[in-house]
């Protein structure tokens, strides 16, 4: 065991808190964003943004007083400041009529958001006065068609989203593990965007392309395809924002879709994107705590992350509460199941032909899994984990001193405590 004196206390993003962990100090490295303070004032500097955008008229002068609008805003997985940025963008808008005003959940391909839960979200007052809409990928009534993706399936679009004079598609920036950082276009693809659609974008093909990954746009076909298709929808005015470990507002960026959201991949990248130099023996990660970490699904993120730096063979341990399950019964969870082990997940989806809801993440997971053995600290029960084809960690720090009693002396450890909020790389 550790003496006292060796021990470097470590808190991990977990749940609404953290989880404090010992390390051992001489030979573990803490991998971190580059600090960037919360903006003094949130609402002006927002508001500002909406005034004087990137590559676009002010947001007002855009506007008709009978032009439908359709906000689009991030699902309760996300760490979108909901409740503070879509209040001031109605408050901006107070002179539209209401009626003229829809708010549509870019879901993409999870559940439907509660009432209650949109309460949360958006504050009672938004919920109450305004048309809030959930999405729904199945619902074929809900969708229209706008051209087809690259293997010839349907490009289809939430409706509403597509009827409005204008969308104003909220959202924030951060790395994302295959499309490069989110926000921008993945507001309305796969935001609102139809099953089959989703399905053809995250397909097997795009996410064994090596340029499927944290931090590349350009080039990345799969983003590519799906900015083709936000394009398609009509006019959008972008309202993104950029958030430190506190989800303070550190940066705004408004205006067109593409220009915008570019300028905001690039504010990231110069805080996210942190460089090592060699692999590491074990990199302990998470999912950056609520909401990323709601559910086992998310917590492919941060499993991704850590894959970046860990030695072939090596270990993972993944920090996510998952208050919300794999969920249960999800796509995900049911195509799990329905292997014997990852390599047989990996297996089924190399089958042409064959294709499943929410596969992209267990494609994922898979092939992580090929590099690394992962462990999972987290509310789910043993029994779960295993049909996901996962250990669990109950004692990250005991796991971690049985894992170095068989390692060399010159074994080394990585901690991403804010996990996919810090993407590392090898240089």
């Amino acid at each position: 065991m550790l003496s006292r004196a060796a021990i470097m206390k470590v808190n991990l993003a977990y749940g609404q808190g953290h989880l404090e962990v010992d390390f051992p100090a001489d030979r573990t490295v803490v991998i971190e964003p580059s600090q960037r303070d919360g903006l003094v004032g949130e609402k002006t500097a927002l508001l500002q943004a909406l005034q004087t955008p990137v590559g676009s008229e002010a947001l007002l002068r855009r506007i008709k007083p009978t032009d439908k609008i359709c906000i689009l805003f991030t699902d309760l997985t996300r760490a979108t400041p909901n409740d503070r940025i879509i209040p001031w963008i109605l408050e901006h808008l107070q002179d539209h009529p209401k009626e003229n005003i829809i708010l549509l959940n870019q879901l993409g391909t999870h559940r439907p958001n509660t009432k209650a839960e949109l309460e949360q979200m958006l504050t009672p007052e938004v919920v109450a006065n305004y048309t809030v809409l959930n999405h729904d990928c199945d619902d074929e009534a809900q969708l229209i068609q706008l051209g087809e993706t690259h293997d010839g399936t349907p490009a289809l679009i939430n409706r509403r989203a597509v009827e409005a004079d204008l969308r104003i598609v909220t959202g924030f920036i951060e790395p994302h593990f295959f499309a490069g950082f989110s926000g921008g276009p993945k507001g309305i693809m796969p935001g609102v965007a139809g099953l089959k659609t989703v399905m053809s974008n995250h397909g097997h093909r795009n996410l064994m392309d090596p340029n499927s990954t944290f931090g590349i746009n350009t080039g990345n076909r799969l983003w590519e395809e799906l900015r083709d298709i936000a394009l398609r929808a009509g006019p959008s005015f972008l309202v993104n924002v950029t958030l430190n470990e506190q989800r303070a507002i550190t940066n705004v960026f408004a205006g067109d879709l593409i220009g915008a959201h570019a300028e905001g991949c690039e504010f990231v990248r110069e805080s996210s994107m942190q460089k090592v130099k060699d692999p590491f023996d074990i990199v302990v990660t998470t999912n950056s705590g609520y909401p990323l970490d709601l559910n086992l699904y998310q917590g492919v993120k941060g499993m991704s992350a850590a894959a970046r730096i860990v030695k072939d063979g090596g270990l993972i341990i993944l920090a996510c509460e998952c208050s919300d399950g794999v969920p249960a019964d999800s796509p995900f969870d049911k195509l799990l199941r329905s292997a014997d082990s990852a390599e047989e997940v990996l297996a089924l989806l190399s089958t042409p032909g064959f294709s499943r809801p929410e596969q992209w993440q267990a494609q994922i997971q898979g092939l992580i899994q090929r590099k690394a053995e992962v462990r999972v600290h987290s509310s789910l029960s043993a029994d779960t984990l295993s049909a996901a084809h996962l250990s669990p960690c109950s004692d990250i720090s005991a796991e971690i001193d049985q894992r170095l009693e068989k390692l060399p002396a010159d074994a080394r450890i990585a901690v991403l405590p804010q996990g996919p909020l810090t993407i590392p790389y090898l240089g």
